[in-house]
Formats: structure tokens, sequence, C-alpha cells
């Protein structure tokens, strides 16, 4: 299928290099030290193992369509990255965060503010740097008639760990704006799209229940307006301040998870299953797996999900980059 140029979307991709001496000191002044006992400052949390010139190539080779690249760090460059690539936008936090807030190593933090990037397009999609895209993928996967592609469906939130509490704050807020009976009326069709299959069950079962519980979510490259940005802020402003001063991830946080359920909740999407082409990875249980999707490119879009307690680290690394260069081989021009 041919794809056609869009110039209204644009890619957002958050990194870090966590071996830059810089960033190593400022991690040090505030947190002390990486601690694997701890999510919110483990190794795999920061570390990067080189895949990044696989997901700039894979942009590039496939979907070439995409209007700018807004690449988001705290004024890091890989040494390999063409600065001077026409789509390239190089982002430091200071660009958009206000600086009180900075340095700052918490990703929610670094997202409840993307809509601030100069230059962002009012479609964007949002990937961090373990999403990738391994095979052709055009505009229609991410927008239909301008709105953002996605599935709305609840799930179960035990409410125990630390994104999980995150998760209630978002949904806490979203029960304050909106009346679920009336979204719900008024969007029943994107609720209960056949394309959801069993992933609507528990959707029906609570339906007449009056709240919103949390929605599913897809850990994977996920399609924004920067209007829902901007709205979420004109009515939540104030809690968006104030959890702002959050330097690691903390259970007070809200997520990108609210912007994406307040633009469910508005009717500014399309049902679509996004788990039919997209997988998660997480790479202590499925490492093989992943190695064999990125081979056989299974997907669109896949996310390998770190861990610091993956066994045979180097080995698996090893593997993946291999399965990379085989899809993968020729450098883009990201790429000096």
């Amino acid at each position: 299928m041919e794809q056609t140029f869009s110039p209204e979307i644009d890619f957002v991709i958050t990194w870090v290099d966590m071996n830059d001496p810089q960033w190593k000191a400022d991690f040090a002044k505030y947190s002390g030290k990486i601690d694997n006992t701890k999510n919110e400052v483990s190794e795999a949390r920061f570390r990067d193992y080189g895949f990044l010139k696989y997901w700039f190539r894979g942009v590039e080779k496939f979907a070439p369509w995409v209007r700018k690249v807004h690449f988001v760090t705290c004024g890091q460059k890989p040494a390999w990255l063409n600065r001077d690539h026409p789509k390239l936008s190089l982002v430091n936090h200071s660009d958009y965060i206000p600086s009180q807030y900075l340095p700052v190593f918490n990703s929610s933090l670094i997202e409840i503010w993307l809509h601030q990037i100069p230059g962002l397009a009012d479609r964007f999609v949002y990937f961090n740097d373990d999403f990738f895209i391994i095979k052709p993928i055009t505009e229609e996967r991410f927008f239909t008639g301008g709105l953002p592609n996605d599935i709305a469906a609840f799930r179960y939130n035990s409410g125990i760990g630390l994104w999980s509490k995150c998760l209630k704050n978002n949904i806490r807020i979203i029960n304050e704006r909106f009346d679920k009976r009336e979204v719900m009326q008024r969007d029943q069709d994107k609720w209960f799209h056949p394309s959801y299959g069993k992933k609507a069950n528990l959707t029906r079962l609570l339906k007449p229940y009056h709240k919103f519980v949390t929605l599913i979510t897809p850990h994977n490259a996920q399609p924004y307006l920067k209007s829902t940005f901007k709205e979420v802020w004109d009515y939540a402003g104030d809690k968006l301040t104030a959890v702002s001063e959050n330097r690691f991830r903390s259970p007070e946080d809200y997520t990108q998870e609210l912007f994406r359920t307040w633009q469910i909740c508005k009717g500014n999407f399309e049902p679509y299953n996004t788990y039919q082409d997209t997988k998660m990875f997480p790479l202590v249980l499925k490492s093989k797996k992943a190695i064999d999707a990125i081979y056989n490119q299974r997907y669109k879009l896949i996310c390998l999900n770190d861990n610091a307690h993956i066994r045979n680290y180097e080995q698996v690394m090893k593997e993946l980059e291999k399965a990379f260069d085989t899809i993968l081989p020729e450098k883009s021009g990201f790429e000096l």
C-alpha cells in the first residue's frame, strides 16, 4: 500500500543517556545512587543499549510521512545523530518545562508538559525510547479523520504499586470532570466497538457502575491532540503544577494516561483495537519472543520493556541488536 505524505503529524521521543557525566552529577545530587530495588531509580529506567539508531531507521524506512521528530532530552545528543537532518528538532527539557522543576528524572513530569514543545504539530504521536516501528505503518494507523485511534475499554487496577496509584490519581480528575453515563450513552458505538473483542468484557460488566475506572493502557506509541493537553491544563493546572515538584516518580503523580483518558471521554478518538498490531514484551520474561517478533516483523509496533533483573542481559541485548540489524541494516539520514 502506497504511503502518502502528511505534513500534519509529528513524532515525539524522549531519551536519556545515564552515562553522561553531567547527568550522573545531577542524578547523584538529587538521588544519591541507582537503586534496583526501587523502580523509580532503577538502572533499567535510565540505561540505553544503543538501540536508538534503530528507532530512527524504523521511522525513516517505515513511516517516511512524519513531518517532524522532536527528540527530547536534558540536552544530550548521541555522537552519531545528524542534528542537521531537516525533520529533526532537538528539544531540551529547558525548552518547554519551567526551570524551577529542572533537572528532572521523572518521565511522568517530562510527559505532562509535552504540549509546550516549541513548534509541535496539533497532532502528534508520543514514543518512549523502547517503542519501535518494525514494519511499514501509515498515518491512518494513528489518526482517522483527524482524530487519534484508540481503544476505550476498562481494566482492573489493583492500586497497590506506584504506577497503579498514579493511574487512580488520573481517574479522580476524570470522574470530577465527566459523567460516565452521559459519556457512554453519547459514544456507545465507540466504547463497545466490535474490534475490541474480549477487551470490552469488563466495560460491559461495569456499564451500570456510575464511575469511570482505569482504562486499558496499551504500552506503546500513543497518538494525541495537542488541544487535549491544553484542555486538561486549563481544568487541572493547579494539580499538575503541584506534582511538577516531583523530580522522581511519586505516588502523587499524574501521568500521560490522564490526557489519553480525557481525550477518550471527550469523544475525540476513533475506535481501534491497538493490540492487533502492537505488542509489549517484558524482556525479563519474553526476550525470545521479542527477538522472534523483530526478525519476523510480527507487529507494526513493539515495546522492549527493560528490567534490572534480566538474566543473561548482555546476551539478550546482543540477540536483539542482531535482529534489528537484520530488518534495518542501512544507516538512516538521521545518522552521521
